[in-house]
């Protein structure tokens, strides 16, 4: 990275095409299209795809002899294809079209500027002729449309005169193949394609998904921008609409071609014919230099809402993974049905399901972009219905939300589940996760202290939070023999443990990580339903059938819900202790990386549930969503004490005992580190940094990015570091020294001041409130108790740890 705005790929290297592709996806939180040559089409070394924002279909495939029912984010027809090549005179037949691949490149250039939101390509090739062309090609998705995006491609002759020709194309023939693992999958998602021409210099493609429905419309216009005249050919086909260019050229006569395509469905709001939509659309567009100034525009708008500022290369990486949250997550995103896809809009791995991802989203998104939060938080209100009766099929009262969603909040968690290694497939129990409802009251609680917004609070924030509370107090089993509730059968945050060793049946006992959070659920939901005005308690719990006698069943489950412990650390959950220690060094001697110690282990006729080791962070996600006061004050309502000396003996205890398997199994004990053990701290939170622009994790990188992480990597300098929380009316600051990140400036919204500065430089916190706040800020921070009017600035001296 050359620059603080810019990712640069010097030289060609078809190995590395697709990685490249994914981290140089360009999106407006719409839609987004990966980085792919147009020159290209799908292959082993090159993926183009193009991914709308809550746009799946559902399909039946054959795997290991069962029929499985998969629903899928849709890769939509491709609208970067833009071949050209050179023409020979007289009789001579035309030469191919050039590839990057066909030995043709002298020199290659790739660019993405992150400030602007353009990816640059600029290229030299000389043909088998010896014909040279130097081409240097622009791209972007509008982020001020979110229906528009455009090329300009301009060509200059390197000492030969002639004729080019250029063929620009919506091509519709195109799968869902994205990812290796999925190939034997059904990914023929369109059908019904139609295509035709407008006018002299626009072809259309239309087409719906072949389950849900939804109707796809795509125009393309194609202007050469050159000294002499262009012919010019609308090709519509049956899959393909082509527009085909002769140009001639030469020498000084740069010759410019700009395609501009629109893009409908019939999700997007306000939109009767996707095709009557996208052709007025592109009709209506101006050139390229009107897009890309509105364009630059928007960007801009964006970059001062969402201000991050961290010097040296840690700044530049968390600038890249800002870049790839907004284009995932944008203000046009608030006006869609929508959730969190896990790997952003950059590829198709996860089947672009939402996880509970999010935990690591909203969180930085409440204090720049609240109205996202509250659409990403609407997605889960509108699918609670769903949540509901996934509970009741369990014979669970309240809402019980699917480990994986898509279109409408079914459970959507594939049932097999395949080994790389081994090739074998095995049954995939994920779907027993249900600590996600946690994470959405969570979300739902962090966006409400964060904005303020008590009319969602009080709305559909209060109909998520009570049902996910009646539905841990249901889970909630006696059991005399501990005098405790017990929750049974679920998987915690740590995937590689789904069962005991030799169990008939999946599921584990008493996993810390669910139960506490169960019992802060079941705490903010009696908060909640204590202090509602008594006409709008009444009204809430007759909607959803609540009777207030519940409400004391509530209290006794939060504060004698079991947490298990062994040795003095918190158990991960019941019998975790008794599990046999792992040969880590072994296995690292002979694997090297063992990030995905499941599969290795299953490879070998083994399994990893035999073993005291885990993916990722599991009880340490404690010490991430809870401060330490606030985390000793859940353990204490349960009847436990957590001084520093065991949550210190805990943290080492699964620190030796974690493979990271997960890209955001470092953001947590980066975080969790910083204020335990901060020298060792920065080892975790450089590979949060860098898993994807390195692809630590090994080629997922390349099926889509890890929103998650990166997000969560911003959230560590928002949160993390200065212990950012927003409760009881003020902003609480407790910042801790991380060396690497020492220097820091960012600038919030919060209770309707939009640009809330802090900045931490040499042990000084300076907190800034802009003159056109309304009122002053009360902010705690290191024993301070202070008020920052607006248009002033307090500096606090912070002590030494």
């Amino acid at each position: 990275m050359p620059d603080d705005w810019t990712l640069s790929y010097e030289g060609y290297d078809p190995a590395d095409e697709r990685l490249r592709e994914a981290l140089c996806t360009l999106g407006n939180g719409s839609f987004a299209t990966r980085g792919a040559a147009p020159e290209t089409t799908a292959g082993p070394a090159h993926y183009p795809g193009t991914y709308a924002a809550g746009c799946y279909n559902r399909l039946t495939s054959t795997v290991a002899e069962r029929q499985v029912e998969n629903e899928d984010i849709v890769n939509l027809p491709n609208w970067l294809p833009l071949h050209f090549r050179c023409l020979g005179g007289g009789e001579a037949p035309p030469g191919p079209w050039f590839s990057p691949d066909d030995g043709s490149l002298l020199e290659y250039r790739q660019t993405l500027d992150l400030r602007r939101g353009t990816l640059t390509r600029r290229m030299r090739l000389r043909d088998a002729q010896g014909r040279e062309l130097a081409v240097e090609q622009y791209r972007l998705v509008h982020m001020g449309d979110p229906h528009l995006a455009a090329l300009r491609t301009e060509f200059t002759a390197r000492g030969w005169t002639g004729t080019l020709e250029v063929e620009s194309a919506i091509d519709g023939d195109v799968t869902n193949s994205g990812v290796d693992r999925y190939r034997d999958l059904n990914g023929h998602h369109l059908t019904d394609w139609h295509t035709g021409a407008t006018g002299p210099d626009t072809v259309w493609l239309n087409c719906r998904t072949s389950a849900s429905g939804i109707r796809i419309a795509m125009a393309a216009r194609t202007r050469a921008v050159s000294a002499g005249p262009a012919a010019v050919r609308l090709l519509p086909g049956e899959r393909r609409a082509v527009h085909l260019l002769t140009l001639p050229i030469g020498p000084g006569r740069p010759v410019a071609v700009e395609k501009t395509v629109a893009l409908h469905t019939s999700r997007d709001p306000a939109t009767g014919d996707p095709r009557s939509a996208a052709n007025d659309r592109v009709e209506r567009a101006t050139d390229f230099a009107g897009l890309l100034a509105s364009h630059h525009v928007a960007w801009e708008q964006l970059w001062r809402r969402t201000e991050l500022d961290v010097p040296g290369e840690a700044g530049r990486i968390l600038r890249l993974h800002l870049f790839h949250v907004l284009q995932t997550l944008s203000p046009h995103t608030a006006e869609l049905d929508a959730g969190v896809p896990a790997r952003g809009l950059h590829g198709e791995a996860y089947r672009g399901h939402v996880f509970w991802d999010e935990l690591f989203v909203l969180p930085y998104l409440n204090l720049h972009l609240p109205e996202v939060s509250r659409a990403l938080l609407s997605y889960r209100h509108r699918r609670l219905g769903q949540a509901v009766h996934a509970a009741a099929e369990a014979g669970r009262s309240g809402a019980m939300y699917p480990w994986q969603s898509g279109s409408d909040g079914r459970e959507e968690t594939q049932t097999l589940h395949l080994n790389p290694r081994s090739g074998r497939w095995s049954p995939d129990n994920s779907r027993l996760q249900h600590h996600v409802g946690s994470a959405v009251a969570y979300n739902v609680w962090q966006y409400c202290q964060a904005t303020g917004d008590t009319g969602f609070l009080h709305g559909a924030g209060a109909e998520m939070l009570l049902q996910i509370a009646r539905f841990w107090a249901d889970s909630a089993v006696w059991d005399p023999a501990y005098e405790r509730y017990r929750i049974r059968g679920v998987v915690g945050p740590d995937e590689y443990h789904d069962a005991y060793p030799g169990a008939a049946g999946p599921g584990l006992d008493d996993n810390a990580y669910t139960n506490v959070t169960a019992a802060w659920v079941l705490c903010r939901a009696l908060d909640l339903a204590t202090g509602l005005p008594a006409p709008r308690r009444q009204e809430l719990f007759e909607r959803i059938g609540l009777e207030p006698a519940e409400l004391g069943h509530w209290e006794d489950v939060s504060r004698r819900l079991r947490v298990p412990l062994h040795r003095g650390v918190i158990s991960q959950f019941d019998g975790y202790g008794d599990l046999a220690e792992l040969d880590w060094d072994g296995y690292r001697t002979r694997y090297g990386d063992i990030r995905r110690l499941d599969r290795i282990l299953e490879a070998e006729g083994d399994s990893v549930n035999r073993y005291q080791a885990s993916k990722q962070a599991d009880v340490l996600m404690l010490g991430y969503l809870f401060s330490p006061a606030e985390l000793s004050a859940l353990l204490a309502r349960l009847g436990h004490t957590l001084d520093g000396d065991t949550w210190r003996t805990t943290v080492d205890h699964y620190l030796a005992r974690t493979s990271h398997g997960s890209t955001l199994s470092g953001l947590v004990h980066g975080w969790v580190l910083a204020r335990t053990r901060p020298a060792e701290a920065w080892k975790y939170v450089s590979e949060a940094l860098t898993g994807d622009i390195a692809d630590l994790q090994g080629g997922t990188t390349a099926e889509g990015i890890h929103l998650g992480a990166c997000a969560g990597t911003l959230d560590l300098v928002q949160r993390g570091l200065t212990g950012l929380e927003t409760r009881d009316d003020a902003l609480w600051l407790d910042p801790v020294p991380l060396p690497e990140l020492s220097e820091y400036r960012f600038s919030i919204r919060y209770r309707g001041h939009q640009g809330v500065g802090l900045s931490m430089r040499a042990g000084h916190l300076r907190i800034s409130v802009p003159a056109s706040g309304g009122t002053p800020i009360r902010v705690v921070v290191a024993g301070h108790d202070i008020t920052v009017a607006p248009g002033r600035t307090r500096q606090v001296d912070l002590p030494r740890r």
